[in-house]
This record gives C-alpha cells, sequence and structure tokens, in this order.
C-alpha cells in the first residue's frame, strides 16, 4: 500500500511492534550491559591465557547479558518516579508511558530467570549463583534500598557492576583465582570515577529527584577529592595486578601512562574553579576510555 507522495505506508501494528520492541531494548540498558559483558570476556580471556572454549563462553556471555537486561528493568521499574523528574532519564520507555510499568517488571524477573537457568545448565552453579548476586544487588540492594538513602549509594552499589569479570572468569575455570577478584576490584574502584562524575555536571537533577548524590549532599569539592582518592586507590591495584600477569613488564608499561593520565584528568578537576561541570563532564568522558582500556590490558597482558 503506497501513501500519496508515493511511499510504502507503515501499518499502525507493524508501528505499535517496533515501537515495543525498542521499548523493551531500552529498558535492558543496552550500553551498560555491553560494557558488562565486555568486562566478563576480558575475564574469560585472561582466566584461559587466550581465546575462552566456545560453549561456556556462549552460554556464559548470553545467561549474564540476559540477567543483566532483567535487573535493568527491575531497575527502571522502580525508579521510574524519579526517572520522570531528572532530564536525563524522562524520555525512557516508563516515563514516556511507552510500556505498563508491570510489564518492564514481569520481563526483568522473567529474564533474571532465564539467565540463570541459561547459566546454570549450560555452565554451572557457581556462574549461575554469582549472577544471581549480582543481579539482587543491583535490583533490589542498590535500587531499593542504597540509591535513596545514603551518599555512598554508588560505592557501595558498585559492587553489583563488578561482578561479571568474576561470572566470566567462573565460566570457563570452573573456580575464582586472585586475578579474577583484582578485576573486580578494578570495576569497583572505577566506580566512583564514573558515576560522581556524570553526578557532578548532572546535579541539579538529582537535587530534583531528592537523590542523595554525594555532590548534592555533601558537594563537589568534597565529591572531587574522593574522586581522586579512589583514582589513586584504582592505580594500586593496577599495580598489584602486575604481580598476576604473565606479561608484567608490557602491562605496566601501558597501564601505568593510562593511571598517570587518568589520575591527572582528576587533579585537573581538583584544581578547576569555575569550570567545574566542564572538568567533571570530562572526568566522565575519560572513565568511559579508562576502563575498556584497562580490561584490555589485563586479557592481553595474560595471554
Amino acid at each position: 500500500m503506497l501513501t500519496a507522495n508515493g511511499q510504502e505506508a507503515v501499518h499502525p501494528n507493524e508501528r505499535a511492534t517496533y515501537r515495543s520492541l525498542r521499548a523493551f531494548w531500552e529498558l535492558g540498558k543496552p550500553r551498560i550491559n555491553a560494557l558488562l559483558l565486555f568486562s566478563a570476556f576480558c575475564a574469560m580471556v585472561a582466566a584461559r591465557h587466550g581465546v575462552p572454549p566456545l560453549r561456556p563462553t556462549l552460554f556464559g556471555l548470553l545467561g549474564l547479558g540476559l540477567a543483566c537486561a532483567g535487573a535493568a528493568m527491575v531497575n527502571m521499574w522502580f525508579d521510574r518516579d524519579i526517572d520522570r523528574v531528572m532530564e536525563r532519564t524522562q524520555n525512557r520507555p516508563l516515563p514516556q508511558g511507552e510500556m505498563a510499568p508491570s510489564t518492564a517488571l514481569v520481563a526483568g524477573l522473567v529474564l533474571g530467570l532465564v539467565g540463570f537457568v541459561t547459566l546454570d545448565v549450560g555452565v554451572g552453579a557457581l556462574t549461575a549463583w554469582l549472577t544471581v548476586a549480582g543481579y539482587l544487588y543491583y535490583a533490589v540492594i542498590y535500587t531499593m534500598w542504597l540509591k535513596r538513602r545514603t551518599p555512598q549509594n554508588i560505592v557501595i552499589g558498585g559492587g553489583a557492576g563488578a561482578i561479571p569479570p568474576l561470572v566470566g572468569w567462573a565460566a570457563v575455570t570452573g573456580h575464582l583465582a586472585p586475578l579474577a577478584w583484582l578485576l573486580f576490584l578494578i570495576v569497583f574502584l572505577w566506580t566512583p570515577s564514573h558515576f560522581w562524575g556524570l553526578a557532578l555536571y548532572r546535579s541539579e537533577d538529582y537535587r530534583r529527584a531528592s537523590v542523595p548524590m554525594m555532590p548534592v549532599v555533601r558537594g563537589a569539592r568534597t565529591t572531587i577529592a574522593h574522586m581522586l582518592f579512589y583514582a589513586f586507590v584504582l592505580a594500586g591495584v593496577d599495580l598489584a595486578v602486575s604481580h598476576f600477569v604473565v606479561h608484567p613488564g608490557l602491562y605496566l608499561a601501558v597501564t601505568g601512562a593510562l593511571n598517570a593520565w587518568f589520575v591527572a584528568v582528576h587533579i585537573r578537576l581538583a584544581l578547576a574553579r569555575g569550570q567545574i561541570a566542564v572538568w567533571a563532564k570530562r572526568t566522565f568522558l575519560a572513565s568511559l576510555v579508562y576502563l575498556p582500556v584497562a580490561l584490555i590490558c589485563v586479557a592481553v597482558a595474560n595471554v
């Protein structure tokens, strides 16, 4: 069927189906999910000193991805009230009325269950229960408890995002090792710079939604001091990693430069006066570069 200008008309049902699929996709936070899966895969490579076996890799990433998407849906279901208020999140599917909240909740629970079964059957119990821990950590402990109660919400809650490397390691080895826990710490200690950098230049959003993020409760200067502290500790963890990889010299050369740059960005943020929002955004963007590079370094240095 053609329209008056000669173009093919789109059936209303097709348009509605597309909107529903897009809403489901967005509810799963695909960009964050991709980073979580990437961290798990880097752990797999590091654990096996090269290309990991196909079956545990595929089932491990599939099950983990489903569970992460499910946890994100529960998060968006619970946070739909503050998402309506915040400029950064008001275009998400639930604030826009693109999906019923109950549908998002059920989908999140179902995906979490399917992810658990996929991991338990396709990989093993350890990966399945680690993923359950991450799911509950993010969807319940962080979302329903920490986020609205303490300015340390993302620090304590950062453990949820740090679990995928443990899942990846366990998926291809059946156990955990010191290097797996150091990967956990890298993600955990990276989290404050990432989320507080965002919160610094989006502080009015969080203030409007009454979310006690550190910049809102303690102010920009205290937040920046905390960020700088975690950046230095993160550099120390990267130094510790060098004792557990096959090529420590290569690892130290690259991560030394990486951490020097990352700390320098934080110092420049600390020295900023009238441009805190500008440098906070640059620090946030720097964190998006830092983590993938750091994870790749661990994987490559252990091959």
